[in-house]
Parts: structure tokens; sequence; C-alpha cells
């Protein structure tokens, strides 16, 4: 059946004006000068991720899909993310704060525009409104971005949400959940929206495997601290205990000890750490090291989806973990709707065929996978969003975060960094092979 056109457009401009929303917030919340300052080498200032928003948009929505001139050529090399490393983006010429929003919200006047002017088919560019959709995911992705800046800035919480709805279900729940082996089909060729990386759809054998049924909490991270995990280089990959010494890592990033408890800062509050929610800002090293202490192992990429999609009564592949609706508050954490993980156990609605839970938001969980392509993988629109990213030096994230929005968060949405990354909202939970059934 062809897509209603009316309703695609609807879905773009409400993708489009959503990001807008967050962009807006996170770039008025401060003044200028904690805009124009770079809070860590690892970010760049916020600043130049509000101008390089606009910038993309420009190129392809202004410029490739709606055919105008190019309204601001003079600063494609400026906010060309590949050719000037974050650390030195603060030396470059940037648009000053308020040119920056003048020429974001010139550039989006445009684009909704072109929007209402432009048939959404004739093309993989076109068809479905693909390349407004990949706009506003690419927006919230700086979003996200921009939120990891505000948790890495020093001074006062500027930032308020409402807190997670205290869930107090994980004492009841099975530790893991036991998923069958056999095939599934792994990625999407049917999502009107997915990106590069998460097609083409292919079969892949998973034998059975155990995984646990939430995130590893911090409860139970803290335990790995206590046995002395940070001293003990039987736990690490070579490269992590070298991490650890060279920077001499003793819990999570953000975590201090004061006198009988840990405490963290979360967005310019210092706060106790509390047990119950998912552990963050943990590099892929930390997570491998828990579960070789755990006597487990992180889960392989396609083992995460699986578990997240796959439903054994029936043998479909879902879009999510409880079916193909889009997500709503009562399945997942996500959306920046609160600044924290929400407790482990929660969100029931959002669990698994098989019971797992919190697949979906919450903390961006780290797999044992390198970051490759699927077989039949073809580079759109441009080689630099996936494939020179690929080999091993980049470990797959599943499953976003509270920070992400739901329109760059799919059952099939893949997010990759270096292992030795912890400003990041990620997280992660463990895995173990399952054993052979009696006289097999």
């Amino acid at each position: 059946m062809t897509p209603d056109p009316e309703l695609l457009r609807e879905r773009a401009a409400s993708a489009l004006l959503a990001a807008r929303d967050r962009t807006r917030l996170l770039t008025t919340c401060v003044e200028d000068p904690d805009l124009i300052a770079q809070h860590s080498p690892l970010m760049s200032p916020l600043v130049w991720d509000l101008a390089h928003i606009g910038n993309q948009e420009e190129q392809w929505l202004l410029r490739t899909v709606g055919g105008r001139d190019a309204l601001r050529p003079d600063i494609d090399s400026v906010y060309d993310a590949f050719e000037h490393p974050r650390a030195r983006r603060p030396s470059l010429p940037l648009l000053a704060p308020d040119e920056a929003h003048g020429y974001v919200a010139e550039v989006r006047g445009r684009v909704l525009d072109i929007l209402e002017r432009t048939e959404l088919h004739g093309g993989p560019l076109l068809d479905s409104g693909f390349a407004f959709g990949m706009i506003a995911q690419h927006e919230q992705q700086h979003d996200e971005t921009m939120l990891i800046t505000h948790q890495l800035r020093a001074g006062p919480a500027v930032l308020t949400e409402a807190e997670p709805l205290v869930v107090s279900a994980a004492e009841i729940l099975p530790a893991e959940v036991l998923v069958p082996g056999g095939p599934f089909s792994m990625g999407t060729s049917t999502e009107p929206w997915a990106l590069d990386n998460e097609r083409p759809a292919h079969h892949r054998l998973v034998p059975s495997f155990l995984i646990d049924t939430t995130p590893v909490s911090n409860g139970a991270y803290q335990r790995f601290i206590e046995a002395g995990g940070y001293e003990d280089p039987r736990w690490w990959a070579a490269e992590g205990w070298t991490q650890v010494q060279e920077h001499k890592l003793h819990a999570p990033l953000f975590w201090k000890r004061d006198g009988g408890q840990w405490l963290r800062r979360r967005f310019g509050v210092t706060e106790p750490v509390p047990p119950d929610e998912p552990v963050l800002h943990v590099s892929w090293y930390e997570a491998d090291a828990y579960a070789r202490w755990a006597g487990r192992r992180l889960p392989t990429e396609a083992e995460w989806e699986k578990a997240a999609r796959h439903d054994p009564a029936t043998g479909r592949t879902r879009r999510y973990p409880w079916g193909d609706e889009d997500p709503t508050p009562a399945h997942a954490n996500l959306g920046q709707r609160h600044l924290r993980p929400a407790p482990i156990g929660s969100y029931p609605d959002g669990q698994s065929p098989l019971g797992v839970r919190q697949l979906i938001g919450d903390v961006w969980e780290w797999t044992a996978s390198d970051f490759l392509p699927y077989p039949g993988f073809a580079a759109f629109p441009y080689r630099e969003y996936s494939e020179v990213f690929f080999g091993d030096e980049y470990k797959v994230l599943r499953g976003g975060s509270f920070a992400v929005d739901p329109v760059a968060c799919r059952g099939t949405f893949r997010n990759w960094d270096l292992p030795i990354r912890r400003q990041i909202f990620s997280g992660f939970r463990t895995a173990r092979d399952a054993e052979p059934a009696a006289g097999a």
C-alpha cells in the first residue's frame, strides 16, 4: 500500500520540529560564554554543534533535495566533521551564537517550505521522506552529543526534567532469560528511515544463550569495585588494563568516594549513586572486565538483537521488543524526558517476548562485537556516515539511552564508539552460553 503523502509530510515535519525544540533548549539554557567554550577536548563547543546542524540541513535539504542556491557555502569546510577533529574546533572561525541561531532558523524556514512542495517519492533519497528523516535523526544525534557536553560542563545545574517513576519489580524478576538457538532475521530492508548500516535484513544463526533480564546496576557494579576489580589485571583486556593504570581508573566516570558512600555528578548536581539504576558512563573495557569477573561475557550484537526483536512463539522479528508500534512513555525511557536512567526492572510494557527489559532506552549497551557491515551493505547516501568507521577499532552499542529520541532509536539501530569512551551514556548487560541439554 502506498503511504499517504500527507501523513509522510506530517511525520517529517513533526520530527524536524521536535528536534529543533530540543536543540533550542540545549543551546538557550546557558549564556554565550558556555556556548563558545570547549568543556572537554572530547567534545565540540556547543555553538559548533548548533551551526553544524544547520549546515547539514542546508546541504542535504536546501541544496540537494530542494535544488536551491547555497545559503552559506563559505562555512561548509568549517562545519565538516571529518575535516576538523573535535579538539581543534574552537580555533576555527565559528559563527557567533546569535549568528548561528539566526542561520539555523533561516535554513529551517526554507526547508519547511521545500517539504510542503516536494513529492516524497521518486528515488531512495525522497521515498517515504527519507532525507527529511535522516536530517531529523542527525539533529537528534547531535542533541545527544550536546547533552553529553552539558554533563561534562562544570558549574551549577541548568537542565531539569521529571524523575522516572520508581519501580520495585527488579527483585521479583529472574536474573537471566534463556534465548533459544536458531535463525532469526537481523537488520532491516523495510524500515523507511533506517540508516545504511542497519541494512539489509539477513538471516543469522545464533546458538542458545542466556542474557541478563535487566542492565547491570550501580549496586552490582559497586561489588565489582569493592572486590578489587580495578586492581586485578586478570579481568581486563590488555589495552583496558593499560587505560586503568595510565589514567588511574577506579570507578565509572563522574563517581567519587566520600567516606563510606559513592557520589556522582549528574548535570551539575552531586548526589549519592543510586544502587538500583543501570550503571552509566563505563567504557567497553570496564564492561568487559565486569563481565569476566562475574564469570560471564558481553553479548554479541546478533545476540542482543535477537533478544530484543525475535519472538520465538511466532518466529517473527519485531521492530521493537514490545511489538511493531512506535515507542511511548510506557515502553521506554527515551527522548530526554528524564535526565537519568530508570531503575532496573522498569517498563514492563516494553519487555521482549521472553521477558527481557529495558533493551530500548535508559543506557546504550556495549556488545562484544566490532562495528562491521552486514552482508550486502551499500553506503547511502554518503560513505562517511558508516563505511569509514567499519573495522575492529570500534565496538557496537545497541538500544539507545535516556538521551536518545525515538526517531533515532529502533530495534535495528546501531551505534558505535571507541572502547575507551566513558563520557557517553553507556552501560551494559551480560550474557553466557547455554549449557547443552542433558544427553545431548
